[in-house]
């Protein structure tokens, strides 16, 4: 790729992304109630990404050979634990993935 297209490439993708973080401002602004179906997504998504994150990570998972799934079981629990304790998402995935990964490089 070209600098050019590299610079129209990295330009439009900054358009894209600031359009889309100021167009719900410009969509539910100033008096505007938020619509019931757009407060919905706002609680159920979060649990849906988390499932999917969840489903995606055990895809590939062999119970039969390697570790037979602990490291993925232990930073499931871990990730469990830090989100009863904490209840934030991003601490939750973070630490259930450092400690997946300090397992996968020194464990196992």
């Amino acid at each position: 790729m070209s600098p050019a297209q590299q610079v129209w490439t990295v330009g439009i993708c900054v358009l894209g992304t600031v359009a889309m973080r100021f167009l719900p401002f410009l969509a539910f602004g100033r008096g505007r109630r938020t619509p019931e179906f757009v407060r919905y997504l706002g609680r159920a998504l979060p649990a849906a990404v988390f499932g999917m994150l969840v489903v995606y990570s055990l895809k590939d998972v062999s119970l039969v050979s390697g570790g037979h799934g602990v490291p993925e079981v232990i930073g499931i629990a871990v990730t469990v634990g830090l989100h009863l304790w904490r209840r934030q998402m991003l601490v939750s995935i973070a630490g259930g993935t450092i400690v997946y990964m300090l397992l996968v490089q020194f464990v196992f």
